[in-house]
């Protein structure tokens, strides 16, 4: 299980290490463009709640990965994530592929 740490004010957001390894991916073209977007996750308590944080180039990320070596990149996955990104400006990182 990997980490995603954003803006250090907050936890880190666990993700399993293949989500984030194509996460990554999807993080960096968006904020190479200077495209900021929203990203959902589910907060991990006890009581169903999501976190959503609104991602812009200016705030310092960190991922942290378990696992060696890197989950293997479906790009389909990474189009898929883009794609749906794209079409409501949200990344939501609990919903069903």
């Amino acid at each position: 299980m990997g980490k995603l740490e954003y803006n250090s004010s907050r936890p880190s957001i666990e993700v399993d290490d293949e989500v984030l390894a194509h996460l990554k991916i999807v993080i960096a073209t968006k904020l190479r463009r200077h495209e900021s977007f929203m990203i959902t996750w589910p907060s991990g308590e006890s009581r169903p709640r999501r976190l959503t944080a609104w991602m812009h180039p200016a705030i310092p990320l960190v991922l942290e990965f378990d696992t060696e070596p890197p989950p293997k990149i479906q790009p389909a996955r990474v189009e898929e994530m883009i794609r749906q990104l794209n079409q409501r400006g949200e990344l939501i990182l609990d919903e069903p592929e």
